[in-house]
């Protein structure tokens, strides 16, 4: 059954990168864009078989950009992300996947924003990007704050990148809290399993000015820490309703 949902995959993600290529020409407003991110990323979970379960909606403001302050538990993230997110919303992805052949290519075309993790002047441009697409287009941008998944399902320490970018824009952060995706791609054997996605959407976060250093990690471990009770809210939500 993996083998048939990786052909799938592909054969999916190909035909929709063709389709994301077309409408990046066509329209550089990028509503058919994102139009398309949903549209592909709920084909995706129905092809593995997940169920994608959200609360804290009424957090959210599909009118009002913000920056989306998540954890990263694994590849299936992206997709409940995608389609779970209500606004217009462009990821943060770093070069390499630019270089994937009509999948990179339309990420690297389209509003997402690449960025250089080895090339500190290329990473501070990739922020002010971002800057520009939430103060210009008021496209809210989402940020896996640990940089990299989690091995193990713990929230890891955060990087400044996201924070540096908020005391930049001064818009509200949202932390998100992603319970369940890690469960979907085993590697030990490789499989794809059929699992339930949680993901809650926790209450704005408001600041004043950031003046320095000591105030982006401030803000940042108080969203961290809001990510991860609210991780463990969803975890024992999950024990108690006997999901999985």
């Amino acid at each position: 059954m993996t083998l048939i949902r990786v052909v799938l995959i592909l054969l999916f993600s190909f035909l929709n990168s063709l389709a994301a290529l077309l409408f990046i020409a066509i329209d550089r407003s990028y509503r058919l864009y994102f139009w398309l991110t949903r549209f592909y990323s709920l084909g995706i979970l129905k092809i593995c078989g997940c169920k994608l379960i959200i609360t804290g909606s009424e957090h959210v403001n599909p009118v009002s950009p913000v920056v989306y302050v998540s954890n990263h538990t694994g590849m299936f993230d992206i997709p409940a992300m995608q389609y779970g997110v209500p606004d217009d919303m462009a990821m943060i992805f770093k070069k390499e996947l630019a270089r994937i052949p009509f999948f990179g290519w339309q990420l690297a075309l389209g509003p997402y924003i690449v960025i250089d993790r080895k090339n500190p002047e290329k990473a501070m441009k990739s922020i002010d990007e971002a800057k520009r697409l939430l103060k210009e287009r008021r496209i809210s941008i989402l940020l896996f704050a640990e940089g990299t998944r989690s091995k193990d399902g713990t929230v890891q320490p955060f990087k400044r990148g996201a924070f540096h970018l908020a005391s930049k824009v001064q818009h509200p952060i949202i932390p998100v809290s992603i319970h369940g995706a890690d469960a979907i791609l085993q590697s030990k054997p490789f499989r794809i399993l059929p699992g339930t996605i949680r993901v809650h959407f926790g209450e704005p976060v408001t600041f004043g000015e950031l003046k320095n250093k000591a105030d982006e990690v401030a803000l940042m471990e108080q969203v961290r820490q809001i990510v991860i009770h609210n991780k463990q809210k969803l975890a024992e939500e999950e024990e108690r309703a006997g999901i999985r």
